[in-house]
């Protein structure tokens, strides 16, 4: 299993000088397993990337996209690089996405909703390619060929899902966006369903703890309360993730460096921020 990062940033995306080794796209994750079609985390604003890349190889073959999506929750930095996902200009083209079903439409109607004039030049339905969704209650779990997939909802602003993926002898949870309760200690029956024993946690970090402090109630964890997860959890690595469009990088090197002092002091878990452009192999247990 590979994982490669296209957006890491949460809420909106940014661009700076400051900002410029961590990268400024918002959340979207590819996971390669062989002899399966790629696998798209969210569809944030590194969306456009993933999507170049993954033509680099079509293109030259004259194939269209065939391949599956993962998606969490319908927040803009989740979903803004639907209409600018270049596999989707190419007739054939099909990406299956599986994501929350919604209280008062399906998960097409709503995503359609979003990319349609005057929010958008163009309808959904303009693309060459096809989007074919998938509703999920928040209770599934289900193959994608040689993937197995887990879905739970878990607490955000907003239906939201967290998913588990296990292939190849590998597993990863994914968990952008995750609503750390007040004492930053207890961990839910949920989360521990998608995390327990992974090779790879990928969890939300957004928060200082002074700014968690204030912003209690956005939908946000801190890396501490992540490390805490994955402690708890049994989990191997931790990557933070989904961070602030505010913070430079020099502020995610210092809670990089306070998380990792976190870890030392209360179990073995080894843990990273995530980079745009970052790329790994998950390795076979």
């Amino acid at each position: 299993m590979r994982i490669s990062y296209f957006g890491v940033r949460g809420s909106c995306p940014c661009s700076s000088d400051q900002q410029r080794r961590y990268g400024g796209n918002t959340s979207c994750v590819l996971v390669e397993v062989d002899d399966e079609p790629p696998l798209v985390l969210d569809m944030g604003t590194g969306l456009r990337a993933l999507g170049h890349h993954l033509n680099a190889a079509l293109v030259p073959t004259g194939r269209p996209l065939r391949g599956n999506c993962l998606l969490t929750h319908l927040h803009y930095d989740h979903v803004l690089g639907t209409p600018f996902f270049p596999p989707m200009r190419d007739p054939g083209a099909l990406l299956e996405i599986y994501g929350p079903s919604q209280a008062d439409d399906s998960l097409q109607s709503t995503m359609a909703g979003m990319v349609k004039p005057p929010f958008f030049p163009v309808h959904m339905s303009d693309f060459r390619g096809e989007l074919r969704y998938h509703d999920l209650n928040g209770r599934d779990e289900f193959q994608l060929g040689g993937i197995t997939v887990r879905a739970r909802t878990i607490a955000h602003i907003g239906n939201t899902l967290g998913f588990r993926i296990e292939a190849d002898g590998a597993s990863v949870a994914y968990l952008p966006d995750h609503q750390a309760p007040v004492d930053r200690t207890t961990v839910s029956t949920e989360v521990l369903e998608l995390c327990e024993g992974v090779d790879l946690l990928i969890h939300d970090s957004q928060y200082t703890e002074d700014e968690f402090v204030e912003l209690f109630d956005w939908g946000h964890s801190t890396p501490a309360y992540a490390v805490h997860v994955a402690n708890v959890a049994g989990a191997k690595r931790l990557d933070m993730f989904h961070h602030d469009p505010g913070h430079t990088d020099r502020q995610l090197d210092a809670m990089l460096r306070s998380a990792r002092q976190v870890a030392q002091s209360t179990g073995k878990v080894q843990v990273n921020a995530a980079k745009e452009g970052g790329t790994f192999d998950l390795r076979k247990r």
